[in-house]
């Protein structure tokens, strides 16, 4: 449909308004002044629910159907902009709006098939852009001669579904509901008019090659990332209790003065994910779309929540059964995308983001083609075509500069192997050719320039701290949490009963749980724990942590992979061998060359495994017991590490990462913990780390809490015995 100028139709108003006309209808009429459109879209309507109660909506109330929708989007737009309107006019407009827009949706909710309309890309025929004329004209509004002219071009409509995918498709119930309860996103009537052609001075040259070749180049050693805008003096962004690092609010800066495509390069440890929630936030670009390997997703739900606190994320599972699909940014894994893309092309999204994107690096893998046409529909569908989109990744090129590809095109920088407009302006005013060695230089910068950041924790070190852990919450297969699960609820109940019976013993009321004894709990659950170290076979604390380590193997050693890539050296702890020959496995398939130091090794194989890993250069992985490689061993070569199991002590952790950071260690270190969500696993870290507190106040002088003196497995039973008591 052509777009109406809201300066236009304000002037209609105007006119309207100065006619001199009375108001004999009292206060609806004059509403009716400040809005003539909407009585027009009351009747309409009417006529069309009358039509669809005898079940009869066909093709001409289909497209009544149709213009109505978009015109209540299109006049909400305006009167919320209008700023001549008092505030009880505005409220009283949008309420006759409100009105409309709900005789639509029950209209809706008789004929489903009427939904499809409401997409603010919905092809339109010709009748109906007759229909939205003819009712413009009849309202008043002065309309352009190119609105009042009808083409009967049709827009074609990219389908982001592959035909064979097709039966493949879910929609969850929650979508469904947030397409009937709020189907009018906004519209878009700006579908710019082609341009006439311009003959430029680089199309007949071949461009992506020296684009190519120009980061091949390296352009004599200048670091890859756009100049960006100092951070603002104030911390206006974060919640209260963070604070965002410099580096972080220079970037986010950039998307505030109007930068939206960006390819974040930033190494693993700096913040990434919190820079995309923050920009998200900025740009108001939500609904956002945000693409993520299966290992980060929860941790991306959590940043969310932690960062944008009055924002809501939700994670897509399987076929979305538990999707809310009215939270602001919604999560999904590259394994579970194929089965969504139907509904997720038409929910609105004003952003997208997609994380680890050397994912799609491969352009003819079907990842990487639902990723590009997502993007493209999202581009398609957002007023102005200037959606924000972030492709974040440490390592954008793996095997060689054309891994650039998908990703550039994901940006909307290039588009069937071509330069698309804003590159190629960048790159005519260089004044220069392929033909020209300089030209190079200047090509690599134009690029750098769309929107490529790239920091290095030597660049912003000052900003970091010397030492930081950093909680990576997993997502375990159902199996494996079931089975967790039910092992927490076996544990928990066998306390409860224990802890009924010493009640029973005592003469005490049973019937007051919700209400316990702490110390009887601690007595309890100190009992269960001395039963558990004098014998096995039962489920207890320590097979339970176990259980949950074994499940978390493959996960962790995921990341550990993805951080080598990135990063380079990375030192991988687990307290169970079965764990570290999980984790070696994957390496080896990963073709990561690792070496491992264990309880069962000579001093002689130990000291030639810390050599290997610290002076070659082939060696990417140090799998390490948490027991026998934790104290005397210097792994200062890496300045990431991996936890994959928990430790029950905190200073077992801290001397875990003290084999990297320590004298001669240059880099800020980052401890990645993985924690298997939704199970006892985030208690026993929260319980870690509020033992931290005691040497902390003891010897270092700091006012942080104490936590009790028992230990961390005595307080995890004290909580699994809460839980079972519901108190």
């Amino acid at each position: 449909m052509p777009h109406t100028g809201q300066q236009r139709r304000s002037q209609g108003r105007s006119s309207t308004r100065s006619s001199g006309r009375s108001n004999p209808r009292g206060s609806s009429s004059r509403h009716d002044d400040d809005a003539p459109i909407i009585p027009i879209l009351a009747r309409k309507v009417r006529e069309v629910e009358a039509k669809a109660q005898k079940g009869k909506v066909g093709p001409t109330n289909r497209t009544k159907y149709q213009v109505i929708a978009f015109l209540v989007r299109e006049e909400r737009a305006r009167v919320k902009a209008d700023t001549s309107y008092s505030d009880a006019t505005r409220a009283e407009l949008l309420k006759r709006l409100d009105g409309v827009a709900t005789i639509l949706a029950k209209t809706a909710a008789r004929d489903t098939s009427l939904i499809q309309l409401l997409e603010a890309d919905a092809a339109t025929s010709p009748v109906a852009q007759r229909l939205r004329r003819d009712w413009l004209l009849e309202s008043g509004a002065e309309l352009s001669a190119d609105e009042l002219i009808i083409t009967v071009e049709k827009p074609v409509v990219e389908s982001v579904v592959p035909a064979e995918l097709a039966e493949k498709q879910v929609i969850p119930q929650s979508v469904k509901a947030r397409q009937l309860a709020n189907p009018f996103l906004a519209p878009d009537f700006s579908q710019a008019a082609p341009q006439p052609t311009v003959r430029r001075r680089l199309d007949s040259w071949e461009l992506m090659g020296p684009l190519y070749k120009a980061f091949e180049l390296g352009s004599g050693g200048g670091a890859a990332s756009m100049d960006l805008p100092d951070a603002p003096k104030l911390d206006r962004l974060s919640p209260r209790g963070l604070e965002v690092m410099k580096h972080q609010a220079r970037f986010v800066e950039s998307v505030r003065e109007g930068h939206r495509s960006f390819l974040l390069a930033d190494e693993p440890g700096l913040g990434k994910t919190a820079q995309s929630v923050l920009a998200a936030s900025v740009a108001e670009a939500y609904p956002l779309l945000v693409i993520v390997p299966n290992v980060v997703k929860m941790n991306w739900a959590r940043e969310v929540e932690r960062w944008t606190p009055h924002r809501r994320a939700t994670v897509i599972h399987g076929d979305g059964q538990a999707l809310d699909a009215f939270a602001d940014v919604i999560i999904v894994n590259y394994e579970v995308l194929d089965r969504h893309l139907a509904w997720l092309g038409t929910l609105g999204f004003r952003g997208m983001v997609v994380d680890e994107a050397h994912f799609i690096k491969n352009l003819h893998s079907q990842r990487s083609q639902h990723v590009l046409s997502l993007a493209n529909r999202i581009r398609k569908a957002t007023p102005g075509q200037d959606p924000l989109l972030l492709a974040l990744t440490g390592t954008p090129l793996i095997n060689d500069v054309e891994d650039f590809n998908a990703i550039w095109q994901f940006l909307g920088w290039i588009k069937d192997g071509k330069p698309t407009a804003e590159l190629m302006e960048r790159l005519e005013d260089t004044g220069l050719t392929p033909a020209e060695h300089a030209f190079y230089a200047a090509a690599r910068s134009a690029v750098i320039d769309m929107g490529i950041v790239r920091r290095k924790k030597l660049d912003v070190a000052k900003d970091l701290p010397a030492k930081r852990v950093a909680d990576l919450p997993v997502e375990l297969d159902d199996e494996a949490i079931r089975s967790i699960r039910d092992a927490e609820a076996e544990l928990g109940q066998r306390l409860k009963s224990r802890y009924v019976r010493v009640l029973e013993s005592r003469g005490e009321r049973v019937d007051a749980l919700h209400e316990p004894n702490t110390d009887l709990m601690r007595m309890v659950a100190q009992a269960e724990l001395d039963e558990s170290k004098a014998a096995g076979g039962t489920e207890n604390v320590f097979t339970m942590i176990r259980k949950i380590g074994q499940a978390k193997a493959v996960l962790a050693a995921d990341y550990t992979a993805q951080l080598a890539r990135s990063v380079g050296k990375v030192v991988f702890f687990a307290k169970h061998i079965d764990v570290m020959n999980a984790a070696e496995q994957l390496f080896a398939g990963r073709g990561l060359k690792t070496v491992s130091l264990r309880g069962d090794q000579t001093a002689q194989a130990r000291q030639a495994a810390i050599d290997a890993f610290n002076t070659d250069p082939e060696v990417a992985v140090a799998v390490c017991s948490l027991t026998a490689a934790g104290v005397g061993v210097n792994l200062q070569a890496a300045s990431n590490v991996v936890l994959a199991e928990l430790s029950w002590t905190a200073a077992e952790q801290t001397q875990a990462i003290d084999r990297v950071h320590r004298i001669g260690q240059e880099e800020p270190v980052t401890a990645w913990r993985i924690i298997a969500a939704h199970t006892i696993d985030a208690k026993v870290a929260e319980l870690i780390d509020s033992k931290q507190g005691l040497a902390a106040r003891a010897l270092d002088g700091s006012d942080q809490d104490v936590a009790s003196v028992d230990s961390v497995q005595l307080n995890a039973l004290v909580h699994l015995l809460r839980e079972a008591l519901g108190a």
